[in-house]
């Protein structure tokens, strides 16, 4: 397997406080990959850099090789898809129309809108399961509904890598099963690199390939779920004594957190 992308020597300061120290990261083509840590170990922030919504202090983000500093952002948004924790705006339009706007980074300014876009509209929709909400304004959607609505639109740029800020916060357990298992579908079926934040230590555990442990600004283990999900590292990192257990479905670990530690 080839680099998607590759994020080297990142420093990302906030005034004079560190919050991203030297971080190294090649993310591998077909992956799902979920960061995990405590509040404020930087896991949203990194992805912010990543994506060029945020300036580091230091370090570089190749995207298939490029340097995304030196990036078109069409010529980004054609590879890699972003969607933050929370989304402001476009609550009035229909779900057709929101996935609309993921085809803008294929058209120059002077094109309208081609049947080759038709088309990928459809797909993302249909992709998503929102044929029969097509029409409805988002405003109108459950939360869950709402949340496939915005993967649809990310989908629709059809996007090499997608990068997702704790895509199941405030959905209910049933939508937030939903969304994972969406979003592992596109992994296993269209092909699409995942890089996401997830909140749920368990839902990392068995929606991903590896799993990405942040604490303090810095990478602090990255490894297969089983290599990560053990009482000695939890300790660490999350301050809690854990008991780790085997999913008999799928073979993943999973994670009963018992007391505090400190």
């Amino acid at each position: 397997m080839n680099t998607v992308l590759n994020v080297e020597n990142l420093k990302v300061r906030f005034n004079t406080r560190e919050i991203i120290r030297d971080l190294s990261l090649p993310v591998q083509r077909g992956k799902i990959y979920s960061i995990i840590g405590p509040n404020g170990s930087g896991k949203t922030t990194l992805l912010r850099a990543i994506s060029r919504n945020l300036r580091p202090a230091g370090g570089r983000v190749y995207l298939n090789g490029g340097n995304i500093s030196k990036m078109k952002s069409k010529s980004i948004a054609r590879q890699m898809a972003v969607l933050s924790q929370v989304h402001n705006g476009m609550s009035d339009i229909t779900v057709r129309e929101l996935v609309a706007y993921g085809r803008f980074a294929h058209r120059e300014w002077w094109q309208g809108k081609g049947d080759n876009d038709s088309d990928i509209i459809a797909w993302a929709i249909e992709r998503t399961n929102l044929t029969e909400y097509e029409n409805r304004k988002i405003n109108t959607l459950s939360g869950g509904e709402r949340q496939r609505a915005w993967i649809a639109m990310a989908i629709a740029q059809k996007p090499q890598i997608l990068l997702l800020d704790e895509p199941t916060t405030f959905l209910d357990i049933s939508h937030q099963i939903e969304v994972l298992e969406l979003i592992s579908g596109l992994n296993r079926e269209e092909g699409i690199t995942i890089l996401m934040v997830l909140h749920d230590i368990n839902h990392a555990a068995r929606y991903s390939d590896e799993l990405i442990v942040m604490k303090e600004g810095d990478l602090h283990a990255r490894g297969l779920p089983r290599e990560i999900l053990e009482p000695g590292l939890m300790r660490e990192v999350f301050n809690v004594e854990a008991e780790i257990t085997e999913d008999r479905e799928t073979g993943k670990p999973v994670f009963h957190a018992r007391r505090v530690v400190w």
